[in-house]
Parts: C-alpha cells; sequence; structure tokens
C-alpha cells in the first residue's frame, strides 16, 4: 500500500480564517483616518503600575524565567480571593489554572471535554473565535439563536433544547455578552444551569466582561451548578492588558487538570511578566476600573443613540442589523463601503451563520472622539440622522 500524501487536518481547515474583517489586510494601506472598531480592544493604557515598564528586572527578580505551569503563586491566591468575594464561587488552588489569555483557556477547556462527533451548543451571536475552537478538535459546533430572540426564563429553555442532540456535550455561554451587549439575568442562568445538569451537560461560562456592565448586575453562572461549570475570566478587557495574555479558569477539578495538560503541553506558562502585572491590577487596580468602566459606558451609551439602539447593557459592543441596507454586493459591499470613510466593522456573520445581515461594532477600540466621529460617519451611510 502506497503511503498517503501529506495533507492539512480536515478539522483545521474547516476552522474560518479571518474572522474580525475580511479588509483587515488594507487597513495599513489607507490614506487617511482609520476607525479599527472590528476588533475588541481598548483606546485605554493599563494602570500606573500594571504596564511593562513599570515591571523592573530589579524590582522583579527572575521576571525573565517560567512561573509554574498552574501560575504564579502569589496570582493565584490572589484569584482565589477575588472568586469568593466578587463571584461566589467557592474554590481551592487546584480548581484554578493561569492561561494565555482567555483564548488559551477557553481552547484547553474545550480539548478537555469534547471530542470528535460530540457537539458543543453556543447561544448565538456568540464570540467569533469560539465556533473555531469547537471545530479544531474535531467536534461539531451548534448554534442557537439566542440573545436577539429570547425574551424569558422559557423562551431561554427552549431555544436550547430545540437545538440538543444524543451527541451534546456542553453549552457555550457568554455573559456579558460578545457582541450583542446582553448581560443574562439571573433566573436565565439558574434555569439554564438546571437544564445542563439535567442533561449531564458541561457548562463553559465566558465571563471575560464581567467587569463591564452598565446595566443590571453581572452573575456567575458557576454558583448554580458549580460541579459541571468551567468560567474563564480574562484580564485583557477589565484592566487593558488584551495584548498581555492572561486570563485563567476555575472549575470542577478533574476538567481543570486536563486543561492545565493541554496548556503544559501547548502554552506550558503565561508570560510571567504578564501574571505580574495581572497580580497588581487585583491589589491596585480598582479605581483604574472604575474609571474606564465610565469612559466606556458612555461612550456605548452614545453610540447607541446615535445609531437607534438600546444601550448596551455590558461588554463593549453594538450589533446591528443592516440586512435593510445590503445591496447586490451583500456584506463585502457594506463593509468596503464604510471603509470608504476608514470605518472597520466586523462581519455578523462571524458571530452565527444566522446573522449574516449584521455587523459587530467596538466602542472601545479607539479613543471616544474618534469612536464618536466613526459612529455618526456610520449613521449616514445606514441613513440614520445622526445626532449631536
Amino acid at each position: 500500500m502506497m503511503p498517503r500524501p501529506p495533507r492539512l487536518a480536515p478539522a483545521v481547515a474547516a476552522m474560518p480564517g479571518a474572522v474580525y474583517s475580511p479588509l483587515g489586510d488594507r487597513i495599513a494601506q489607507r490614506k487617511g483616518p482609520v476607525y479599527p472598531l472590528h476588533v475588541g480592544d481598548t483606546w485605554r493604557d493599563p494602570f500606573e503600575g500594571g504596564r511593562m515598564q513599570d515591571l523592573a528586572q530589579a524590582a522583579h527578580p527572575g521576571i525573565n524565567r517560567y512561573t509554574t505551569t498552574r501560575g504564579e503563586a502569589k496570582l493565584v491566591d490572589a484569584i482565589i480571593e477575588k472568586l469568593r468575594a466578587r463571584n461566589g464561587i467557592a474554590c481551592e488552588r487546584d480548581q484554578v489554572l493561569v492561561t494565555g489569555g482567555a483564548t488559551a483557556g477557553l481552547a484547553n477547556v474545550v480539548g478537555s471535554i469534547a471530542a470528535r462527533g460530540d457537539e458543543v451548543l453556543i447561544l448565538a451571536p456568540f464570540w467569533p473565535l469560539i465556533r473555531g475552537i469547537v471545530q479544531s478538535v474535531g467536534a461539531t459546533p451548534v448554534e442557537v439563536p439566542f440573545f436577539d430572540r429570547v425574551d424569558g426564563v422559557e423562551a431561554a429553555l427552549e431555544a436550547v433544547e430545540a437545538r440538543r442532540s444524543e451527541r451534546s456535550v456542553a453549552l457555550y455561554v457568554s455573559t456579558p455578552s460578545n457582541p450583542s451587549g446582553r448581560v443574562l439575568p439571573e433566573p436565565w442562568l439558574a434555569a439554564l444551569a438546571e437544564w445542563a445538569r439535567r442533561h449531564d451537560f458541561w457548562l463553559l461560562a465566558d465571563e471575560v466582561y464581567e467587569e463591564l456592565v452598565y446595566c443590571g448586575e453581572h452573575v456567575s453562572l458557576a454558583r448554580f451548578a458549580p460541579e459541571r461549570t468551567i468560567t474563564s475570566f480574562s484580564f485583557s478587557k477589565s484592566y487593558g492588558m488584551a495584548g498581555y495574555r492572561v486570563g485563567y479558569l476555575v472549575g470542577p477539578r478533574d476538567v481543570v487538570e486536563c486543561a492545565h495538560k493541554l496548556h503544559t503541553h501547548s502554552t506550558y506558562s503565561a508570560a510571567t511578566p504578564s501574571q505580574l502585572a495581572a497580580l497588581a491590577a487585583l491589589q491596585r487596580g480598582d479605581a483604574w476600573l472604575a474609571e474606564t468602566r465610565e469612559h466606556y459606558r458612555r461612550a456605548g451609551a452614545d453610540a447607541a443613540r446615535v445609531l437607534g439602539l438600546p444601550a448596551p447593557e455590558g461588554s463593549t459592543f453594538l450589533f446591528l442589523d443592516v440586512r435593510e441596507r445590503l445591496g447586490e454586493r451583500g456584506m463585502l459591499g457594506f463593509l468596503e463601503d464604510v471603509f470608504e470613510d476608514g470605518v472597520v466593522l466586523s462581519p455578523g456573520a462571524s458571530s452565527g451563520r444566522d446573522y449574516e445581515g449584521f455587523a459587530r461594532l467596538c466602542y472601545t477600540a479607539a479613543r471616544p472622539e474618534d469612536v464618536a466621529t466613526a459612529v455618526r460617519l456610520l449613521a449616514k451611510r445606514l441613513g440614520v440622522a445622526a445626532l449631536r
């Protein structure tokens, strides 16, 4: 028998590539102002004490070395204290894992609980990378139209039950939601947790925007089903540290131990300087966070008002229905048209197949005055009367 020729792994080949903007490679070539609102990031620098230049080698001997694979001991202790006090999650050291950003953490969890042939239910519209993460292990992402369709507990349960099958092993829940901006109420979370327990599902709770809530209250899903919930948190969104790539997981010991193995064999350990910055954030970043949250709230409320949308309840996004503004060139044509004004948006299809005619906008990725300009340019393209 002849050996098979080299080929790419089918599961990886099927993953989406440029999920945030098909025009990303044009940004550097554009002449004139650019408003890159397609990626969830921030215009703010971290607080003083949490920036790279604040972490001197002399003050932190060994900053250039590995930490333990689970994470810097002082950081893990601070995370446990935070989880108990703020999130109401009882946990011990072997239930926590510091990861190279929340993205890596979620990838490690999915790799621990899903296998080829399994299905993972994903509440949609969703964070664009979760679909590819599920595909990367050969599992099937099953999209559940949810955040723009569901108005109560009964409807929430009907939505997930309609997509459940014998191959379903987990449900992915993001709150505050990227990209819808919704914050799921406590009764909904309690009901979803009980539904998952009844069907013996894992729960993947993506709570990276937990500190960015403008209306209502963030409640951690793990409070209702701690024995089956793995929660991903991040310092990226709360403390302006997206480029530092540091986040953490908390969950049942056996799952976290499996995720720890994958983490060790892929990342080994999160970057040591980033972990020290994360520790500083938990120790003295609250004032900066409160100030930042207010900046974001104002920017989101202004953008929503100008575009004729409800103010976001949380996160850093607006999700726009632009179906009536699409011509023969479709979504790509629309994105190209707004790019003529320098505005870069993410296509809604990256957040779910039911959202081909939507676009995602991050109102924190540029300075507030630039976001205000971009939103008014967008409103003009959409035929919305821009408000002052």
